[in-house]
C-alpha cells in the first residue's frame, strides 16, 4: 500500500477535526474532505445520521456534490480524505462517480475490532474494505498518528470506555 505524504497527514488531521465536530453535534465521528489534483479543499462534510437517515455519510455527500459540480475528469483526479475507511455504501458511491485516490486515517477493520474489543454487536452492514467493493480505487492508510484519538472518539460515540 502506498506510502502517506505528509499532505496526506494535513488533510488527515482535518478530518479528525470535523470528526470531532460531528461527536460535539451528537453525531458519529467521521469527517471527510474531497481534493482537487492541485490539492485545493473543494468539499468537506462530516457524518449526519444523528436523526436517523444512516446514509446521510461525507463520503456519499461528496460523490454527490462531485458528480453534480465536477466533470467526469476533474473526479477521476480527485482525492477524498477521511477520517475512516469507506463503508461498502461510500466505496460504491465513490467507483460509480469515478472519484479517485482514497485516503483514510482509520480502517473499517480496525474499527470492527475496537467494536468486538468493547463487546458491541456487528454493524448491520459487513465492513468491507475498499478495495474488496472498488477495486479499481488507489488507497492509503491508515494513519498510526491518529489512531488513538479516533479510537477514543469511537468509543465515546459508543458509550464505551476504550
Amino acid at each position: 500500500m502506498p506510502q502517506l505524504t505528509e499532505t496526506d497527514l494535513l488533510h488527515l488531521a482535518r478530518c479528525v477535526e470535523l470528526a470531532e465536530e460531528a461527536l460535539a453535534d451528537g453525531d458519529e465521528p467521521v469527517g471527510s474532505l474531497l481534493l482537487s489534483s492541485g490539492g485545493e479543499v473543494l468539499f468537506e462534510d462530516r457524518n449526519r445520521v444523528k436523526d436517523g437517515d444512516q446514509t446521510r455519510h461525507p463520503e456519499l455527500a461528496i460523490a454527490l456534490w462531485a458528480v453534480r459540480e465536477l466533470s467526469p475528469e476533474e473526479r477521476a483526479a480527485s482525492t477524498v480524505d477521511t477520517s475512516g475507511e469507506h463503508c461498502p455504501m461510500c466505496a460504491a458511491a465513490h467507483a460509480w462517480v469515478g472519484l479517485g485516490r482514497i485516503v483514510y486515517a482509520s480502517s473499517s477493520a480496525q474499527l470492527s475490532a475496537w467494536c468486538e474489543g468493547w463487546g458491541l454487536p456487528p454493524a448491520p452492514v459487513v465492513a468491507l474494505p475498499i478495495g474488496t467493493v472498488a477495486p479499481f480505487t488507489p488507497t492509503a492508510g491508515p494513519a498510526p498518528q491518529f489512531e488513538e484519538r479516533l479510537k477514543a472518539l469511537q468509543a465515546i460515540s459508543r458509550g464505551v470506555t476504550p
